[in-house]
Parts: C-alpha cells; sequence; structure tokens
C-alpha cells in the first residue's frame, strides 16, 4: 500500500500520509512521493487547493528505524541525507497553489514544518507538537532553522527548541501559527471546508500573493516592489481580473475559473 494516499475531489487534492504503524514519520518513500506530488499538483491546472493530512498522527517526523537512517560512518555525511528534506520543503515554502494543514494527533520534528508551512493551519485541540531536536541531542535541521524563524515568533521560537517541551495547539493559536481550533472530529470538515473556498477563488492572483510574502521575508524593498509591479502586469490580463472587475460592476458574486 502507498504511503501517501492522493485523492482529488473538484478543485481540491487530498494528500494523506499513510504510515499509521509509524505514527506517519517520513522515510524516502514518503518523502520522495510527497515532493512529487507537490510538484505535479503546481502543474495541474485542475488542482486549485491542496489538502495535508495524517491519521492517527499527523507527523512525528523523520522515521529514523527506516533502514535508509543508518548513521553514516563520517559525521560530514550528514549533509548529504538532509538535501532532499530541504528541497521537500522548500518545494512546499514555494508551491503557488494554496495549502491547508488538518492536524490531529502528534506533530514532531520535520512534521512542524509540513504542518505549519501550509498557507492556513487547522489544528486538533487535542493535538501535541514538540520540537524534539535538541531532545535527541540533534540541531534543527531539513530546513527547520531557515523556516520556523519565519513563523513563529523568536522567543517562543527558543523555549519550544531549547526546553522542548510539548505544547498544544492552543499555544500555537495563541502563537499566531494556527488558523482554526477545532474539536478532533471536525478537524478534516473545517480543512476541506477552507480548501473548497480556497479553490472556488482567483487562484492565479492567490499564487501571487503567496509569493510575493514569502518573498518579501528575504529581499529588499527594491526587489520586493518590483517583484510586486511584476505579478500586478501579469494578472491584469487573466480572466479571473476582468471577472473580478465585471462582478463588482454588476454587483454579483464573481466566479473565478483560475485562468
Amino acid at each position: 500500500m502507498s504511503s501517501l494516499i492522493s485523492q482529488q475531489s473538484g478543485g481540491v487534492l487530498w494528500l494523506r500520509l499513510n504510515r499509521p504503524k509509524a505514527r506517519n514519520g517520513i522515510d524516502s518513500e514518503l518523502r520522495d512521493a510527497l515532493r512529487d506530488a507537490l510538484s505535479g499538483a503546481d502543474l495541474d491546472r485542475s488542482v486549485r487547493a491542496i489538502v495535508i493530512a495524517g491519521e492517527p498522527d499527523f507527523c512525528v517526523g523523520a522515521d529514523l528505524s527506516a533502514a535508509d537512517a543508518a548513521p553514516p560512518e563520517n559525521p560530514l555525511d550528514y549533509r548529504t541525507p538532509m538535501l532532499p528534506y530541504q528541497d521537500l520543503f522548500r518545494r512546499l515554502w514555494e508551491l503557488e497553489t494554496p495549502v491547508v494543514s488538518a492536524v490531529r494527533g502528534r506533530v514532531a520534528g520535520i512534521g512542524w514544518m509540513l504542518a505549519l508551512l501550509a498557507d492556513l493551519v487547522v489544528a486538533s485541540d487535542s493535538a501535541k507538537w514538540t520540537h524534539v531536536f535538541t531532545r535527541r541531542g540533534m540541531a534543527p535541521h531539513a530546513g527547520d532553522p531557515f523556516f520556523l524563524p519565519r513563523v513563529l515568533p523568536f522567543h517562543v521560537l527558543n523555549e519550544i527548541a531549547l526546553l522542548g517541551d510539548t505544547v498544544t495547539s492552543a499555544d500555537l493559536r495563541q502563537w499566531g501559527a494556527v488558523n482554526r481550533l477545532v474539536a478532533d472530529d471536525d478537524v478534516e470538515k473545517t480543512a476541506g471546508e477552507l480548501a473548497e473556498r480556497l479553490a472556488s477563488g482567483p487562484t492565479l492572483s492567490l499564487g501571487q500573493a503567496k509569493r510575493l510574502y514569502r518573498r518579501s521575508l528575504v529581499s529588499d524593498m527594491t526587489t520586493a516592489f518590483a517583484e510586486e509591479s511584476a505579478a500586478i502586469a501579469m494578472l491584469s490580463g487573466t480572466e479571473d481580473r476582468a471577472e473580478g472587475t465585471a462582478s463588482l460592476m454588476e454587483g454579483r458574486r464573481p466566479k473565478f475559473q483560475g485562468r
């Protein structure tokens, strides 16, 4: 059975991690399947939003028991195994298709990035989050030191990483990292509703909004202004831009097509 179940309903693609015995720990097979699914979805015009889910646990990080997780003989060789994981999370970060994460159960290690690099995060009020790296005598890795400071407040991240205490979805909601805090049974329903809303929107515009905000975190003002102008110019000739204007003038709800 595949470690990643991909199911499309209308314009929404559901990506379900399917390694329940490993608590959805990510091995090389699942990592590569996620990378390929995300990349393919961004090129598929029929996919207008994505939901990432896993049960009973969302994702407890890399599967250290997997055969491909054996430590290298030379410590310097640890650099190489990180590259495919860095690539996975870079692709998730740069994806133009809107992404919703549906989080239940446990989240640990690199599972934080899989959850929090989504555009909208729906989390169960019973979910438990543990950063875990320093608990195991490791440094944060796989892109974590780049991405999480762009998602979480600096001193909050220090507490999470240095103390290693388990935190709740309510904590993350208070810190601004969770969009919807719901009962366990409502996680996928709520995530699906948000994804449907995104899928019915002007997805070219949404993709540019995502890109501009993320790029602004690593660029200077001059570059950000230039990219903003380029995005406006690119969208000006789209059918959705024309529909947005027409629906406003005609006093009706817009019908966007992602074109």
